[in-house]
């Protein structure tokens, strides 16, 4: 399974972004999809991940402000993001985890200024 994600980019805070990541296979509506960050000097952490029945978790950190969602006839996982804070800097990869294995995709860059 390849994942492209895409999306990031400069907002100043209190904005919003959008990201998306599309899934290759056949099967994506059986996956379950989620999206981590790791800031500079952090380590990689859960943002939101929704199952293949589209239940959704979310870390506390975000609760409230960003939206996971998926469309399975696009084969994409999208996480929407609102009020954005300069805490929310980081790179934002997509993950999946499938029958056949768990897989990473390549970052996104997502900066917040002040």
């Amino acid at each position: 399974v390849q994942l492209q994600a895409s999306g990031g980019g400069l907002v100043q805070a209190g904005g919003s972004l959008t990201l998306s990541c599309t899934a290759s296979g056949t099967f994506f509506s059986t996956y379950d999809m989620g999206w981590y960050r790791q800031a500079p000097g952090k380590q990689r952490e859960l943002v939101a991940t929704i199952n293949y029945g589209s239940s959704t978790e979310y870390a506390d950190s975000v609760k409230g402000r960003f939206t996971i969602s998926r469309d399975n006839a696009k084969n994409t996982v999208y996480l929407q993001m609102n009020s954005l804070k300069p805490d929310d800097t980081a790179v934002y990869y997509c993950y999946t985890r499938t029958l056949a294995g768990n897989y990473w995709g390549l970052g996104t860059l997502v900066t917040v200024s002040s």
